[in-house]
């Protein structure tokens, strides 16, 4: 065997050892989905998540709007000098997102602080079946009011706009012509 060949095969090996050395680990991590999520401070909550909570983002809540022709406020006033807004309207918007902010940031807390309980119930071993329940519909409560506060400035903002700025707003933000 010459040396070239030698090292083209032992070459070869390293290749196939490390491929399956990887697929063995991807598999036990398989087996393991949730594996370091033990270390959260709010086991149901990312650090994105309670980021996105304690500022009063959207979070994904007002997509079926937002992907159906009903521009979101924050987005509006970002594209105002595109979608050519008047004064009044612009204000109007502007009022509209400074609303629903302001709901969204005291909701968001307010979840943060249920999640927290909930995972100190479990964490302490003080949870009971009855307990369960309040808490997660609290927590359900919560965010069905976020969410609803999240689209129903989506719904005003859209009221605010003509169909040609609607559309406009569409193209700027890359959704086709595809939007109502």
């Amino acid at each position: 065997m010459t040396k070239k060949l030698g090292f083209l095969l032992l070459a070869l090996l390293v290749v196939l050892t490390t491929e399956a050395s990887a697929q063995d680990h991807q598999h036990g991590m398989e087996d393991a989905p949730y594996a370091g999520l033990e270390q959260r401070d709010i086991k149901a909550l990312s650090e994105q998540e309670i980021s996105g909570l304690r500022v009063g983002e959207g979070l994904g809540m007002a997509l079926p709007a937002e992907l159906n022709g009903y521009p979101g406020p924050r987005h509006v006033l970002d594209f105002a000098d595109e979608l050519k807004l008047d004064a009044e309207t612009k204000a109007r918007i502007q009022s509209i997102f400074d609303r629903m902010h302001i709901e969204a940031v005291d909701l968001g807390a307010q979840i943060i602080e249920k999640e927290r309980a909930l995972d100190e119930a479990f964490s302490s071993g003080q949870i009971s079946e009855v307990s369960l329940m309040a808490l997660i519909e609290g927590i359900g409560k919560l965010r069905s009011e976020l969410r609803n506060a999240h689209l129903r400035a989506h719904l005003t903002t859209a009221a605010e706009l003509s169909e040609m700025q609607r559309r406009h707003y569409a193209m700027l933000r890359g959704y086709g012509d595809h939007m109502h």
